[in-house]
């Protein structure tokens, strides 16, 4: 079966807050999940859905199949590279703050 990939890199946003985004339209048709991308309030949802925009765009490409007739067969948020920085506290003081990044992944597939 075929299928059309995208993927995005060092995406700043940690991975805990894009899959609750992520989690919203897995396994849901192509219309509705762009539909449900584009209503949602988290910033996981609006970077999420850049990401399906380009996976249907390949799709109907490279498959020659219609927007309607596509679903979301794989959607993955994997952790990318941390950067390390440092916050200044009382009496010299430091504590780490972790800047995380993410890796985006869809998979769309006919049904």
């Amino acid at each position: 079966m075929e299928t059309a990939i995208a993927k995005t890199r060092f995406v700043r946003i940690s991975p805990r807050k894009a899959r609750l985004a992520a989690d919203l339209v897995r396994g849901m048709k192509v219309e509705d999940a762009s539909l449900q991308l584009k209503h949602c309030q988290l910033k996981g949802g609006r970077l999420l859905l850049k990401t399906l925009d380009s996976a249907i765009a390949n799709a109907e490409t490279q498959m020659n199949v219609q927007r309607r007739d596509l679903k979301v067969q794989e959607i993955r948020v994997d952790a990318g590279p941390v950067l390390k920085r440092s916050k200044s506290k009382s009496k010299g003081g430091q504590v780490p703050v972790m800047k995380r990044t993410s890796h985006f992944t869809i998979v769309l597939g006919k049904e």
